[in-house]
């Protein structure tokens, strides 16, 4: 079981830290919101939405969407979608220079849980990694072992998007000006827009 568990940590570890537009968000928010704990929408919708995914991965239910064609195109022309205009409205948003500013600016509660879910749950590249990696590996166990499997995933996720939450949050309190969020947001912007372009090339040679 322990084995299972660390292998299930290691993976999820490997998926989740590269740069994408879920971690992006989460992190975004975290600098942007006043306090801390008014990121705690956008950190419970995106572990719970990673949650689903784990679990729908696991327990084989997302197989439907990859046994379907027209689904798994209907799902990426979806998210490119949405891809490309989260990346405009990214790039042209400008972090203010007054905390006062930067409180107006910030996401409200349902808004971040609308946000969350959306990029994690129209993503398909997410989706796909998900069902592709996790749910593969997941083949392997059976029982108490794929308990621990699942559960390590999670954790993972859980732990991650609050670590990135108050990373965020941490360089919202180093750059007050908003230079550097301003240059973050141009890079998410660009890592959007990629995501959407790989997204695109899928649906092609599909």
């Amino acid at each position: 079981m322990a084995e299972a568990f660390i292998h299930g940590f290691i993976l999820a570890l490997g998926l989740i830290l590269p740069l994408g537009v879920q971690n992006v968000f989460v992190f975004n928010q975290g600098a942007l919101q006043p306090r801390l704990i008014q990121a705690l929408p956008v950190v419970l919708a995106a572990s719970l939405c990673d949650t689903l995914l784990i679990m729908l991965a696991v327990f084989g239910v997302s197989v439907a969407i990859l046994g379907s064609f027209w689904l798994k195109t209907i799902l990426m022309c979806a998210g490119l979608l949405f891809l490309l205009f989260m990346g405009w409205n990214t790039w042209k948003s400008t972090p203010a220079d007054s905390s006062k500013q930067i409180a107006e600016k910030a996401f409200t509660p349902l808004k971040q849980i609308a946000f969350s879910a959306s990029v994690s749950l129209l993503n398909p590249h997410a989706i796909l990694d998900t069902i592709g990696v996790i749910g593969t590996s997941s083949l392997s166990y059976t029982g108490s072992e794929k308990i621990a499997f699942t559960a390590a995933c999670i954790i993972v996720s859980w732990v991650w998007f609050i670590l990135l939450a108050l990373m965020g949050k941490l360089t919202g309190k180093l750059d007050p000006s908003g230079r550097l969020l301003r240059i973050l947001n141009k890079g998410s912007a660009l890592v959007m827009w990629g995501a959407a372009i790989y997204i695109g090339l899928m649906v092609v040679m599909a």
